[in-house]
């Protein structure tokens, strides 16, 4: 990678680079990692576009768009998942947000159960 640098970093869903790698392989003929990579994320996406990227929003308005999108992909259910996400880092997050995005983030599941 030479000549290549990092300009900018912005962090997407599990859903978003699902769309991404589809759209890319419709052109495209997958290596290895590519299939391995889509099979991943075809797993372990538990909610559709639209809604993750609607979810994040809502769940930016209580903490930043790392976490926000760290929850959207986990979709965690109880408090004791939720705080494994802020387990290591240095947030302080107060229980009532935190009860707040855990309604957010249920009101998501029920509106996209599969």
């Amino acid at each position: 990678m030479i000549g290549k640098k990092v300009v900018d970093t912005d962090p997407v869903t599990i859903a978003e680079v699902r769309e991404t790698l589809e759209e890319f392989l419709k052109s495209h003929e997958p290596t290895y990692e590519q299939n391995l990579s889509i099979d991943h994320v075809s797993k372990f996406s538990k909610i559709d576009v639209e809604s993750a990227k609607k979810l994040v929003d809502e769940l930016q308005e209580i903490v930043k768009k790392k976490y926000a999108v760290r929850i959207t992909d986990l979709m965690p259910e109880d408090l004791p998942d939720l705080r494994l996400i802020f387990a290591k880092e240095r947030v302080p997050i107060k229980k009532e947000d935190m009860t707040k995005i855990l309604k957010i983030v249920n009101n998501y599941r029920k509106t996209n159960k599969k």
